[in-house]
């Protein structure tokens, strides 16, 4: 165990090392599909590939002899953040170098918004661009998708952020044991995530999409990331398609952990999981909310009703961001339930972002304890949590969260106004953004438009936020303090 507090960068960028290495050889994938469409975009892939393996591999044997060392908490937090800084750097050399052919900081906004699936996107006339960047664009937020499970199952549960440890692996007891773990657990969370995947794609297929659609989308779905193949998103394809799409990104915002023990013949956890019942609770409000509404105000026939309330419901809710119809232009009431409750999320340990269910529930359950002492002073009451009492501990840390959270999206909104956009593009976008969600509010940023229009300085604090809402506020804030580095 490493518990020293001197500062050594080198096993960190050993393991980033890695990383940017399989993020260059990835880009042969892209690669190919151009070289098979025969379209000269190739070219763009062979440069960034190249340029992204040697980078990693450079990073990577220069750094090789801190293989074996156990990692400090400082690291740890060094790590997490590092990734997701890096990464879109090199991510985001295919969109410069060929079509589309955009600047450095569009291209750094698209790949952090893959990389976190968020979703939102600066680049228009999808349907135009070559095939190889299309499913470049599903690929990072697929890697991003699994990424965010590893990195929430090993990484955020150690480091106390926001409530996590509550979600700690009993098996991760020591610092030496978390480089290890994450390979065990990226291993086994893979095989599901594959099979996820896999089974979106013949779905989609099922549903009347073409094969290269069906891959891409699939990515994109199992990931709650929502990059699309065409500007109109989900718009773009039939009833069957919408459906297929709700299932999956409901079965993609639940613990990942939890399909592992029931595929190894442990049912009992994922039906009893207090997240699990918790979210599907809002599901099961929400949509038929939206339903009614669509029937009574907007004079849509039942089918059409509910397919377009639980697709685009169900999508704002996971953060995935699809849009199969302009919700802004479906009253006050559904634009107000969509705000809210992308800022829900889906489970700790899925793909989905945003605040998360548990930290609601650990939120209400903390209230009703608190206001049963204000009605018998006497009575012993402990706030819990799937049966059991919740250490004072997280609690405290999924407040601190909270407040966090309602600061940062404040601070975000006003930057955004200052900047000259109005008041519910700069609110809706700070939400977006730090929920991971991808269309925000407005006809800017909505559901029929996109984040082109705004200037380079509000891409990227958007690109930063996303950064700071994918790693769960902490992790990121830990290291913008001068204690942190002192220590």
């Amino acid at each position: 165990m490493s518990t020293g507090s001197s500062l050594d960068i080198r096993p960190v960028a050993y393991v980033i090392g890695l990383v940017v290495t399989g993020l260059g050889i990835s880009m042969i994938v892209p690669m190919i599909v151009d070289l098979f469409g025969r379209n000269q975009n190739w070219l763009a892939f062979a440069v960034s590939t190249f340029v992204t393996t040697m980078f990693g591999l450079a990073l990577t044997l220069s750094t090789r002899s801190t293989v074996g060392k156990g990692l400090t908490i400082k690291q740890i937090f060094m790590l997490t953040t590092g990734i997701y800084v890096v990464l879109p750097c090199f991510g985001a050399l295919p969109f410069m170098l060929g079509e589309p052919g955009i600047g450095f900081v569009d291209a750094f906004f698209e790949t952090m918004s893959g990389l976190t699936t968020t979703g939102a996107t600066v680049i228009t006339g999808l349907e135009t661009l070559p095939p190889g960047i299309l499913m470049w664009r599903g690929l990072l937020q697929w890697f991003g998708g699994v990424g965010i499970i590893v990195v929430a199952v090993v990484f955020l549960p150690f480091l106390r952020v926001g409530g996590m440890q509550l979600f700690r692996l009993e098996s991760l007891d020591t610092l030496g044991r978390i480089l290890p773990r994450a390979v065990e657990v990226t291993r086994s969370i893979s095989v599901i995530y594959i099979i996820l995947t896999v089974a979106c794609a013949f779905g989609y297929s099922y549903a009347g999409m073409g094969v290269f659609d069906s891959i891409v989308h699939s990515m994109t779905t199992v990931a709650t990331g929502g990059f699309a193949n065409y500007d109109s998103s989900f718009a773009a394809f039939g009833a069957r398609a919408e459906y297929v799409g709700a299932l999956f990104m409901t079965l993609s915002a639940l613990p990942f952990l939890r399909y592992f023990q029931f595929i190894t013949g442990t049912y009992r956890p994922l039906i009893r999981d207090a997240q699990i019942r918790g979210f599907l609770l809002v599901i099961l409000t929400v949509v038929p909310a939206l339903a009614i509404w669509q029937l009574l105000e907007n004079s849509w026939g039942f089918e059409s009703s509910f397919r377009k309330a639980l697709f685009n419901g169900i999508s704002i809710l996971t953060g995935t961001g699809y849009v199969s119809d302009n919700y802004s232009a479906w009253g006050g009431f559904p634009i107000a339930l969509f705000f809210l409750i992308g800022l829900i999320g889906g489970c700790a340990g899925s793909t989905s972002c945003s605040i998360k269910i548990f930290r609601f529930q650990l939120m209400f359950a903390a209230m009703r304890s608190n206001i049963t002492r204000v009605r018998l002073p006497h009575a012993v009451s402990a706030p819990r949590y799937s049966g059991q009492r919740v250490p004072e501990e997280v609690l405290s840390s999924v407040m601190a969260f909270f407040v966090i959270f309602l600061a940062t999206l404040g601070g975000t909104a006003l930057l955004l106004a200052a900047s000259g956009l109005d008041f519910v593009t700069s609110v809706s976008g700070a939400a977006a953004a730090l929920a991971n969600i991808g269309p925000g509010l407005g006809d800017t940023i909505g559901p029929a438009g996109n984040y082109s229009s705004l200037d380079g300085g509000a891409k990227l604090l958007l690109a930063f936020v996303m950064l700071v809402g994918r790693l769960e506020l902490t992790a990121v804030y830990a290291m913008l303090t001068i204690r942190f580095w002192r220590s």
